[in-house]
């Protein structure tokens, strides 16, 4: 009823339905939104099977009735596997119409830096989120430009560049969670717009955005066969390439490894939803899964 109200000019018609094989029928684009929290008691393999399964199903059902172009965006957590998963199961669709929400969390570091450089919001560019939707992903401030310029011209304390910045971002979901006692809702709502936004519109020359897609063929030297989240660009047709001209320091490197490693071991996890099985599942409990955040 409140989308109804809200007279978005290109929506026509709201239809509600359980069976996903119709309601994705010929579809163009489809926002895979809910996955289950994780609850008292329940391990972090525990999740990823369950929510799991249910990517698994849309998938199939993605590949049954979707359109062959269909553009799919995955937010429900944890998103980069649960994408893998449902890409796996679409084979009918392309890989690269897949694609995971990093975009809250590249919203979050812009802010960030542009409330410590004291700019606008919109001052900040070139700032990409490597890696995977957790507390793992790395908030890339080394390429980031304020006002055209590098973001340590406007921001000189390397202090807090190095210490403070990264765990802000890796943990503020969870911050709001702790102050508001629920998830992040408005500004996730609006980074699903900005995401399809920058699918559909020319990304401004020498800029970027942070989408989490299949890493195989990539220029960065991510393993192959995993949803990393990248810096990409569009031509504004739904399409995409990865981005040019950044420069990984070793200390980058070094993070986005470890981002690297934690969806190898995801991967080893839903093995069996994705046709590696026996694949060994070695998930450290300690760490937070993109819900908890």
């Amino acid at each position: 009823m409140e989308l109804e109200d809200s007279l978005f000019p290109l929506l026509r018609e709201v239809k509600l339905g359980i069976d996903a094989e119709a309601v994705f029928e010929d579809a163009d684009w489809c926002l895979l939104i809910g996955a289950k929290p994780r609850g008292p008691g329940m391990e972090r393999r525990d999740l990823l099977d369950i929510n799991g399964s249910l990517f698994q199903a849309q998938g199939r059902a993605l590949n049954e009735s979707a359109s062959a172009d269909c553009k799919v965006v995955v937010v429900g957590n944890p998103c980069n596997t649960n994408t893998l998963i449902a890409m796996t199961n679409a084979p009918r669709l392309n890989p690269r119409n897949f694609s995971a929400l990093t975009r809250l969390d590249e919203n979050r570091a812009k802010c960030q830096l542009a409330i410590k450089a004291g700019v606008f919001y919109n001052s900040v560019t070139n700032l990409c989120i490597w890696g995977n939707h957790s507390t793992t992903q790395v908030p890339d401030y080394s390429n980031a430009r304020i006002l055209g310029r590098p973001a340590s011209e406007f921001i000189p304390d390397a202090d807090w560049l190095e210490q403070k910045f990264t765990p802000a971002v890796q943990t503020r979901g969870g911050a709001l969670i702790k102050k508001w006692g629920r998830s992040s809702a408005a500004s996730t709502a609006v980074s699903i717009v900005d995401h399809i936004q920058s699918l559909i519109t020319p990304t401004r020359p020498g800029d970027w955005f942070s989408m989490a897609v299949l890493s195989t063929n990539n220029p960065f030297g991510v393993k192959d066969g995993l949803v990393y989240s990248f810096p990409c660009v569009s031509d504004g047709t739904g399409s995409w390439r990865f981005a040019e001209g950044l420069n990984i320091s070793p200390e980058l490197r070094a993070r986005m490894v470890k981002s690297e490693q934690e969806l190898e071991d995801e991967k080893g996890c839903v093995g069996h939803l994705i046709g590696l099985e026996g694949a060994a599942c070695l998930i450290r409990e300690d760490t937070m899964l993109p819900g908890e955040m």
